[in-house]
């Protein structure tokens, strides 16, 4: 499966490392970066995989999958261009889902397209869970994300906390889901997926933990539903290089990739 993957951070060079040589059905095709930052792309990827630094690139190449995999402003880049010239998509920065306008033109766009638009779980577990309660009815979904104080840095809760000076766990958002996914792009994409796994927007509470003790990111989700409930919670150590995105992500974006190759399905 030829893929092409959208940003060269964390997430990204995680994936090019891990697919590298990995014997599976998945080939790493090209990468797309900002065209500042080609030439450095350039040396540092590996002479078969092209760099790319526009959605036109990627439409000529017609890749089996696209992955983006740097944050909601690229999404909105891309991603209409992308689904409506048939691409499949496969998307980390759901947040931006949360946006129910977004939402629709990014659906028509795959429907024009004949294109998927692919969520994978990310730093997460459960979601099957969640469908499957929600197939019987979902009541109230409540996902709780707690992570270091500076995993909070360079978010409103900075504006409204000192998160250098807190001495214990502290609770800096607590509401809706659309409004954790929209107000913390870096930091709650998963309150977007959780919530369009689950219960819906209307029915997805949503609290974000800073802990200045911790030294991992976790995440619980607590469902109830007409015929049963579930508690979930996924504790992932954060990227060195970037504290706000545990490595689970990247790690689900290659597990969904080669479940998209393989003959055994789980």
């Amino acid at each position: 499966m030829q893929t092409v993957i959208i940003g060269l951070g964390a997430i990204g060079r995680m994936i090019v490392e891990r697919l590298a040589g990995d014997g599976t059905a998945v080939r790493l095709a090209a990468v797309v970066v900002r065209p500042e930052r080609a030439a450095q792309a350039r040396q540092e990827l590996a002479p078969d995989i092209a760099v790319y630094t526009s959605a036109k690139e990627v439409v000529a190449a017609r890749p089996d999958m696209v992955v983006e995999c740097a944050g909601q402003a690229a999404l909105r880049q891309y991603g209409e261009t992308l689904l409506g010239a048939g691409l499949d998509l496969m998307v980390v920065a759901t947040g931006a889902l949360a946006d129910g306008a977004y939402r629709e033109r990014l659906m028509a766009a795959a429907e024009a397209g004949k294109a998927r638009l692919h969520v994978p779980a990310g730093a997460t577990a459960g979601l099957d869970g969640l469908g499957a309660l929600k197939a019987g009815g979902l009541d109230k979904v409540t996902y709780i994300s707690t992570k270091p104080s500076q995993a909070w840095k360079g978010t409103p809760a900075e504006h409204a906390f000192d998160l250098d000076g807190l001495s214990e766990k502290t609770v800096i958002f607590e509401g809706r889901a659309e409004a954790a996914a929209l107000d913390y792009p870096r930091n709650a994409n998963l309150a977007a997926t959780i919530a369009m796994a689950g219960a819906g927007f209307d029915k997805t509470y949503v609290r974000l933990v800073a802990d200045p003790g911790a030294v991992i990111n976790s995440g619980r989700i607590e469902a109830e539903g007409e015929f049963g409930h579930m508690t979930m919670e996924m504790r992932g150590q954060p990227m060195a290089s970037n504290p706000k995105t545990s490595a689970v992500t990247a790690l689900s974006l290659i597990y969904a990739l080669n479940k998209e190759t393989s003959r055994f399905v789980i």
